[in-house]
C-alpha cells in the first residue's frame, strides 16, 4: 500500500449491503437450477466467500469461527461478487459430507 494511504475500514452497512448482494445473486441461481435445492441439506448455514473481494471473504470467514455452532451443516460458496466487470458464471457450491455413523 502506497505510503501516507489508510486502509478504510469497512463498516458493518457496508458488509451488509455487499451479503445482501451475493445472497439475491445465489437466491437468483437456486430459482434458476432448482435441482440444487435436492442436493441441500434441509437446514443449514450458508457462507457465500465472493472470489473477487477478499475482504468481505475473510469477514464472512470470520463470522462463521465467531458464530459456529454445530448443529446445522455449513454450506459454503465461492462466486463473483460482480463488483468487478465479468459475464456472471455459476458458483461453486461445496455442500457438506455426510457424518458415517
Amino acid at each position: 500500500m502506497a505510503k501516507g494511504i489508510k486502509k478504510q475500514k469497512i463498516t458493518d452497512e457496508e458488509i451488509v449491503r455487499r451479503n445482501l448482494n451475493l445472497q439475491t445473486a445465489f437466491n437468483n441461481y437456486i430459482f434458476k437450477n432448482p435441482d440444487m435445492m435436492d442436493r441441500l441439506p434441509n437446514s443449514f448455514r450458508l457462507v457465500i466467500l465472493p472470489q473477487d473481494d477478499p475482504e468481505l471473504s475473510l469477514i464472512n470467514l470470520q463470522m462463521l469461527n465467531k458464530r459456529q455452532k454445530k448443529d446445522k451443516p455449513v454450506v459454503l460458496v465461492l462466486m463473483k461478487s460482480g463488483r468487478v466487470s465479468i459475464k456472471h458464471t455459476e458458483p461453486d457450491v461445496f455442500l457438506p459430507l455426510p457424518v458415517a455413523a
